[in-house]
């Protein structure tokens, strides 16, 4: 989607808008982040352009006007690729393209885009493939897609049959095969969670780029590979982790984000399996990042539509080592601000210079332990208190 060798990069300009719905500063802030994906995928912005509007035009999504001035941006400074912040309709995409005669993408094709160069297994690149060619359904139309043709030619096209229909067929049949592949692979992995027995499950789970895979590091002693990228991981892994005298699993899931296209919520299911099948969810936030209440909002939206918002939870305000010097932000300090009056649990790390893991530790094994006695209450003895085993 965006190229990116050792010497070029894409230019990229960006676009959003502002209605009812969308304030100026939600633009900003979805624009920001829009950036910091095009430049995870290997483009370089150049510009942002943001236009106001009751609602986006259902032909071309911006005003005739704006569409104008975007246009000579792009011709005076050789651009490469527009995207907008918001899903275009098939039908808006094909106008704009032909107007501005550059590559038009949205957000969710981008997101899509950086999910495909991330996958790693089989399992993540088939549920990124399943995603992408539900996509790129209803948007053929008036393109050709040049897909590889996987049948002989004699007899396979119907009388009158037109390109674009071959397509939709070769891409329906596409779908249903992915599909198929990944219900076989989802009842290996089932098999795989009934097989790890009755031990306590925790997941990680948060926004993007909060620092979920640094901090599962931290407790398994591992090497989880961890960037400071969006979506650096999507293959979800799985440690045994022992807290003082207490074992459980803890599992690493793909970071969410605000507008996630559908299609990924959809193929990515089944990896979501492990959150929604865990005793404790251990929420990340990246507390220096200036949107952490609304990245917030959006992963227990995303854990409302998966049904497993009503789990046990640990709330970890992490990245407190990137916050301002001042006193408001030392950690006792931070411990009784109103992050910290949540009926869940609330502990504030740095799981890069390991500041406060210790507390972590010890409210993981408080947490832990509850579940555990309930399952196993005649094993009680066997994990005492916290203020025992200090």
């Amino acid at each position: 989607m965006i190229e990116k060798t050792e010497n070029f990069y894409e230019k990229v300009v960006l676009i959003g808008i502002i209605t009812r719905t969308q304030t100026q500063e939600n633009v900003d802030d979805f624009l920001d982040e829009l950036a910091f994906l095009a430049e995870t995928a290997g483009g370089k912005v150049q510009k942002s352009f943001v236009q106001k509007m009751d609602r986006p035009n259902p032909k071309t999504f911006l005003g005739s006007g704006k569409l104008a001035e975007i246009k000579d941006y792009i011709e005076e400074n050789n651009i490469d690729i527009v995207i907008f912040d918001d899903e275009l309709t098939p039908a808006q995409q094909k106008n704009i393209e032909r107007f501005l005669e550059i590559k038009i993408i949205d957000r969710t094709r981008l997101i899509l885009d950086i999910f495909a160069k991330r996958a790693q297994t089989s399992y993540a690149r088939t549920q990124v493939e399943l995603a992408q060619y539900q996509y790129l359904l209803p948007r053929l139309t008036g393109m050709w897609t040049h897909l590889e043709r996987q049948r002989g030619g004699i007899g396979m096209r119907g009388p009158g049959e037109t390109e674009i229909e071959t397509d939709r067929r070769i891409v329906r049949d596409k779908i249903a095969l992915l599909k198929k592949k990944l219900v076989s692979i989802d009842k290996q992995m089932a098999t795989q969670r009934s097989n790890r027995g009755k031990m306590v499950r925790a997941a990680l789970v948060g926004y993007t780029n909060v620092g979920k895979s640094t901090l599962m590091n931290v407790l398994s002693k591992s090497d989880v590979f961890a960037e400071n990228k969006l979506f650096a991981t999507l293959d979800t892994t799985v440690r045994k982790i022992v807290v003082h005298n207490i074992p459980f699993l803890l599992t690493d899931t793909v970071g969410f984000i605000r507008k996630l296209p559908t299609q990924l919520i959809e193929s990515f299911k089944s990896t979501l399996n492990e959150v929604t099948e865990s005793d404790l969810l251990i929420h990340v936030v990246d507390i220096a990042h200036p949107s952490f209440e609304e990245h917030m909002k959006t992963v227990h939206q995303i854990l409302d539509e998966i049904k497993a918002a009503d789990k046990p939870g640990i709330i970890v305000f992490n990245k407190v080592d990137l916050l301002p010097k001042t006193p408001k932000n030392e950690l006792e300090n931070l411990q009784k601000t109103w992050l910290a009056k949540s009926d869940t649990p609330t502990v504030f790390i740095s799981a890069t210079s390991k500041m406060n893991i210790d507390k972590l530790k010890d409210q993981l094994y408080t947490e832990v332990r509850k579940i555990h006695i309930k399952r196993f209450p005649y094993n009680d003895f066997l994990y005492p208190d916290l203020e025992d085993l200090q």
